[in-house]
């Protein structure tokens, strides 16, 4: 039979560090507890057996921190065998310090709460059942302690109780909040996880669509370049025309380009791993490429950085990205667009910024998320901010949405880059 494990969303080897540090507490505690009592209040123990019965734990312990450093991962099976290893120990120094009637047997329940947080519901139940037994020969079997009269034995279990309230309670608190924040961490990283796979199947469709959508769209490029050709020719001699057609021709010449790239390199750029160029290299050659298709938009650059420049891992994907936020800023209703990189050894920071209506706080917060937009007026898909966001985490960068002082936006790229080696 397979047991149940519910450790893809608890970090198992966390929790066994946890338990290795909480083990050597209880060593110390338990020391303490041993010795005071016996020597202290000049209560009899057997010591010999006891402190062989702590003796085995922090053997127990040296061998899990040898563990610890071993590679394998840890599984729900040998946590639970810890736990029960754990429970077998406090049941033995019980059965020679008064079995039941001992105050700290109540410390039987904080191995069951670990394990009702961290295990499957089968193990909880097992090690719950195991201490519950323990618990119940404890009733018969025991050594009874040698204690003064009553009144200063009952005052004594009192304090015992106070003492075992005051460890259970700080172990809990600080132990079982961490395993607990543990598994919520894991949880959001599931969750993380999960969103990014749903954002890689939306890019996969986009990327379908994208294909066909190109071979569809090739007949009317085609047609409108001999269109615009034509009409050159027949209005070749209107100044005013003309200019207005060789702009037309331009774009047309600008879109089959695109979608000849879309056809043809289709990911082959990024499965050979891209391109390596110097940073400030590839910035003038993409803004004089984005310059062709915006020929009307007011451009202002700066470049600051290291001399000799590093290099940037370039692929036609990453120039798509950067593009659509180009964009972006010339569609905002911005006369002009101002683009600042600064860069180091190993990081690109772009700003791209501009004087249009901006973002406010809705937008930044729904930012990149598929078919959202700002300017479904002027029929804006809301695609090209998502797949910008989603090239660039995929290749370790990342994107922010900012309002820039004075009005409108301020849109800043951080991308990792190589230096000279390519280290």
């Amino acid at each position: 039979m397979k047991l149940p494990n519910r450790f893809s969303t608890v970090p198992v080897i966390g929790m066994l560090r946890r338990l290795f540090v909480l083990r050597l507490y209880a060593i110390a505690g338990q020391l303490l507890v041993i010795l005071g009592v016996n020597y202290g209040l000049h209560i009899a123990l057997p010591l010999l057996p006891m402190l062989a019965v702590i003796a085995l734990s922090g053997l127990l312990n040296l061998v899990t921190w040898v563990r610890l450093r071993q590679p394998w991962p840890a599984t729900a099976l040998e946590f639970m065998a810890h736990l029960l290893v754990d429970v077998m120990a406090l049941t033995v120094l019980l059965f020679y310090s008064g079995g039941s009637t001992n105050p700290f047997v109540s410390l039987y329940l904080l191995p069951i709460i670990i394990a009702a947080i961290t295990l499957p519901a089968l193990y909880a139940w097992g090690l719950t059942l195991a201490s519950v037994a323990a618990y119940s020969l404890l009733l018969l079997f025991y050594l009874p302690l040698n204690m003064p009269h009553n009144a200063m034995a009952f005052n004594l279990h009192v304090v015992g109780m106070w003492i075992n309230f005051i460890v259970s309670a700080v172990l809990i608190a600080f132990f079982v909040s961490r395993m607990a924040a543990s598994i919520r961490s894991r949880d959001q990283a599931l969750a993380q996880a999960r969103e990014n796979n749903l954002r890689d199947e939306q890019i996969v469709a986009l990327g379908s669509l994208a294909a066909g959508a190109a071979h569809e769209l090739s007949t009317p490029l085609a047609t409108m370049a001999v269109v615009t050709g034509e009409l050159q020719r027949e209005y070749g001699g209107n100044p005013a025309l003309a200019d207005s057609l060789q702009i037309l021709r331009q774009q047309v010449a600008v879109c089959k380009t695109i979608l000849t790239q879309l056809t043809t390199e289709g990911g082959a750029t990024r499965a050979e791993g891209g391109r390596l160029q110097a940073v400030d290299t590839y910035l003038d050659e993409l803004v004089e490429r984005w310059q062709l298709m915006r020929p009307s938009v007011r451009l202002n650059t700066q470049w600051h950085g290291v001399r000799q420049a590093p290099q940037i891992v370039a692929d036609a994907t990453l120039d798509q990205a950067l593009l659509n936020l180009f964009n972006n800023a010339a569609d905002s209703g911005s006369a002009r667009v101002d683009l600042v990189a600064d860069w180091h050894s190993s990081t690109l920071n772009l700003e791209i910024l501009d004087r249009g209506t901006g973002f406010d706080q809705a937008a930044m917060q729904r930012a990149g998320e598929v078919f959202f937009t700002t300017r479904q007026a002027q029929g804006g898909l809301g695609l090209g901010l998502f797949l910008a966001n989603a090239t660039l985490e995929r290749l370790g960068g990342s994107v922010r949405m900012l309002p820039r002082d004075g009005g409108g936006a301020r849109v800043v790229v951080s991308l990792p880059l190589q230096d000279k080696t390519g280290c």
